[in-house]
């Protein structure tokens, strides 16, 4: 995997391009100079999580026939005061089609963050990750 990242506005907005040439806008908070016109890095590590366990967890579903329309997952990571401020915790609430058996999926999201994803095997177990099912 190859990422290049340019600074394209001062003082801290970057674009951010991957080698197919996909683009992602990344910016610090206000607060140490920022001006919010793209996310932050921690952002973009919890939509990475988010986004693997999206497109495994829906891998398995269509292995499983359990189509959903549906897919949504709102993430919400607590970080811990101080420098640097890492995700102690993180909490993701799944919302999918009424239809989709619920146990079926708890099990499914328990698979995917043990076993197939990348970003979850990626980050410290100090990390807790759960997930929300509504």
């Amino acid at each position: 995997m190859k990422i290049e990242l340019n600074r394209v506005e001062r003082p801290m907005v970057f674009e951010v391009i991957n080698e197919v040439g996909a683009k992602c806008t990344m910016d610090a908070s206000v607060s140490i100079g920022g001006k919010d016109k793209g996310l932050r890095p921690m952002e973009l590590l919890a939509s990475g999580l988010a986004g693997c366990v999206a497109i495994d967890v829906l891998l398995i579903l269509e292995k499983q026939r359990m189509d959903t329309e549906l897919f949504k997952i709102d993430l919400e990571g607590k970080r811990v005061e101080g420098i640097p401020s890492p995700f102690e915790s993180i909490v993701m609430t799944f919302e999918v089609d009424a239809s989709v058996d619920k146990e079926k999926l708890s099990k499914n999201i328990q698979l995917v963050l043990d076993k197939y994803c990348s970003v979850s095997a990626s980050l410290k177990e100090e990390i807790k990750i759960t997930y929300v099912i509504k």
